[in-house]
């Protein structure tokens, strides 16, 4: 993302999106973790961190879409975990970025005993 002012350009790596809405996710109750690929898991547990596995973003004018795949743990309601999801990653972003969610799309791929 590129952005001008009178001062110059500021511009917000697609990776730093990403990792705040992996960390505003992370955060609710009942999310055990964000999922990535078989690849990257077997990156994570060689020891190297990706903060942005299961975390797609497209970012155009201005305006953020996300897609996050993401486990839980047995026993909360998907509904509510996952509207709390969308309303902290949302915030996130436009606090911290001033760009504009779009939409977050929320994609419950396992659920965590």
């Amino acid at each position: 993302m590129k952005d001008k002012n009178i001062n110059g350009d500021i511009r917000i790596s697609d990776d730093v999106v990403a990792s705040i809405v992996g960390l505003a996710a992370s955060e609710v109750d009942g999310i055990t973790s964000i999922a990535g690929n078989i690849t990257e898991e077997k990156i994570a547990r060689s020891g190297v961190k990706n903060s942005s596995k299961g975390i797609k973003l497209q970012i155009e004018d201005g305006c953020v879409s996300v897609n996050l795949y993401m486990n839980m743990r047995y026993g909360y309601s998907i509904p509510v975990v996952t509207a709390q999801v969308q309303d902290r990653v949302s915030n996130a972003i436009e606090n911290m970025t001033g760009l504009k969610a779009s939409s977050v799309n929320i994609h419950i791929v396992g659920i965590d005993v």
